[in-house]
């Protein structure tokens, strides 16, 4: 488990526009303030990924995706609230405010409720969303633990935080509600 101090540095990394790379519920994931521009291409940079194809925010609580979702119907807020038996990336329709880094461009935006306590913890500490994608390369094997990731990552100025990831084996699964339909 991370100290105290591990953690205020991640959140100071994560405040001042840096990548952090942390546990989630089956790998590492790779992040950054999404919200900072810059933060984020830097990492679609490293991973070489394309901006076009988005990217997930996890939030401890929903209040902290509210800034990026338009409002819901209570049905569908109470069903987004109950899904924690499996980690669930939800495609919902973005605020027009949101940046198209985001979004890539398109009408919708992919959130988690996190179950990962400790990256649960970050997103309170931080008092925000954070980006999360899989720390590795695009197309390359998933990134399992603090130590992978540090390697990986460390001459890039990433920071990572230790933990260990949930028992998952799998990424959360992605659904699109209004389509009724599972897209990983």
């Amino acid at each position: 488990m991370p100290s105290v101090w591990q953690k205020k540095r991640f959140v100071a990394q994560l405040q001042a526009g840096g990548l952090v790379a942390y546990p989630t519920e089956a790998v590492f994931g790779l992040g950054c303030d999404p919200l900072n521009e810059g933060a984020v291409y830097r990492l679609l940079d490293l991973k070489g990924r394309s901006v076009s194809k988005g990217l997930i925010l996890i939030a401890s609580d929903f209040c902290q995706l509210e800034p990026y979702v338009q409002p819901l119907s209570d049905d569908l807020m109470s069903k987004i609230k109950d899904q924690v038996s499996e980690p669930t990336t939800w495609l919902l329709p973005a605020k027009t405010s949101v940046p198209a880094w985001l979004t890539g461009g398109r009408s919708n935006i992919a959130v988690r409720l996190t179950q990962h306590g400790l990256a649960k913890e970050l997103c309170q500490l931080a008092g925000t969303a954070i980006v999360s994608t899989s720390a590795n390369m695009s197309g390359c094997e998933a990134v399992r633990t603090a130590y992978q990731a540090r390697l990986k990552f460390l001459s890039k100025n990433v920071y990572t935080i230790s933990g260990q990831v949930g028992g998952f084996l799998n990424p959360s699964r992605i659904i699109d509600p209004f389509l009724n339909k599972q897209l990983r």
